[in-house]
C-alpha cells in the first residue's frame, strides 16, 4: 500500500476516533474509556489493571530473573503510592517513577489523551524507549533557539533522526490533547490533535545507541515530576511483519 493511501487511512481514522472520543459534559462521561471498534483499552477506566511500575528494559536485561521480581514488586509499590485513578482519568501526582504497561508490544496504533499543566513535562515511551514528547511552552527547554514553543509530538531523544514535530498543535496547558501514533517496525507517525506532526520518523534505541530498536517492548507514561493526567488509552496490535 503507497504512503499516500496510508496516510488517508491514519487521517480518517483519527477523525473517526475524534468524532468517538468524549468532549466535555455529563453524556461525555458515560463514553469514557470505551474502545472503538477493533481497538482494546490498556486502562479500563476503573484501576491499574494492565499497568506496573517502572523496570526499565535496560534494568531488565542486567538482573537474573530473581532479582527483576524484586525491582518490579518494589516498582509496583511505588506505582500505588503515586498513580490513581479519579472519574475515569488515571491521575500522577508528580513524584515517584514512570508508569508501563505490564505486557510488551511490537506494532501497534495507540490512542491517548493527555493533559498537563502549566510548565509540565512528560512523554510517551515506545517499545520501553523515550520518547513521543509532552510538553507546556512554559517548560525547560521547550522553547526553540529563537524563543519558539517546540510543541508536543516529537521523538525528543532522537540524535540521527528528526526529533522535533513538524508543527505545533498543543491545547493549552490545562485541556485534554490527544494523540494517535501508529508504530510500525522501528518508525513512529505521530497525530496530535488530528494534526499530523512526525511523519514515518525512525525512533532510536536510546538505551543501546547504535543498536537497532527493540521488536517489542513496553509503552511507558512518563514522570517528569509534575501532575500528569491520562485517558482513553486504546491499543489495536498490528502484524510483527507490517511494513510502511
Amino acid at each position: 500500500m503507497k504512503f499516500s493511501t496510508l496516510a488517508a487511512a491514519a487521517g480518517a481514522l483519527t477523525l473517526t476516533l475524534a468524532a468517538l472520543l468524549p468532549t466535555a459534559g455529563a453524556s461525555a462521561q458515560q463514553k469514557l474509556n470505551q474502545p472503538p471498534k477493533g481497538y482494546m483499552a490498556l486502562f479500563n477506566g476503573k484501576d491499574l489493571t494492565n499497568w506496573q511500575g517502572l523496570v526499565d528494559i535496560k534494568q531488565r536485561a542486567a538482573l537474573s530473573p530473581e532479582k527483576l521480581k524484586e525491582a518490579q514488586a518494589k516498582a509496583d509499590a511505588d506505582m500505588r503510592a503515586h498513580w490513581v485513578v479519579k472519574d475515569g482519568v488515571i491521575v500522577f501526582d508528580g513524584k515517584g517513577q514512570s508508569l508501563q504497561t505490564a505486557r510488551d508490544y511490537a506494532n501497534f496504533e495507540l490512542y491517548v489523551d493527555w493533559k498537563i499543566l502549566p510548565k509540565g513535562d512528560s512523554g510517551i515511551y515506545v517499545r520501553g524507549n523515550p520518547q513521543i514528547q509532552i510538553w507546556d511552552r512554559a517548560a525547560n527547554a521547550a522553547l526553540d533557539a529563537d524563543g519558539n514553543f517546540i510543541g508536543s509530538g516529537g521523538l525528543y531523544n532522537n540524535q540521527k533522526h528528526p526529533s522535533k514535530p513538524l508543527v505545533v498543535a498543543d491545547k493549552p496547558a490545562g485541556e485534554w490533547n490527544t494523540f494517535w501514533v501508529r508504530m510500525v517496525q522501528d518508525r513512529v507517525t505521530v497525530h496530535l490533535n488530528g494534526v499530523l506532526v512526525v511523519d514515518r520518523v525512525p525512533l532510536e534505541n536510546y538505551w543501546f545507541r547504535g543498536m537497532p530498536l527493540p521488536t517489542r517492548g513496553p509503552i511507558e507514561l512518563q514522570n517528569h515530576g509534575n501532575t500528569l493526567e491520562f485517558r482513553n488509552i486504546y491499543l489495536k496490535e498490528l502484524p510483527e511483519n507490517a511494513v510502511e
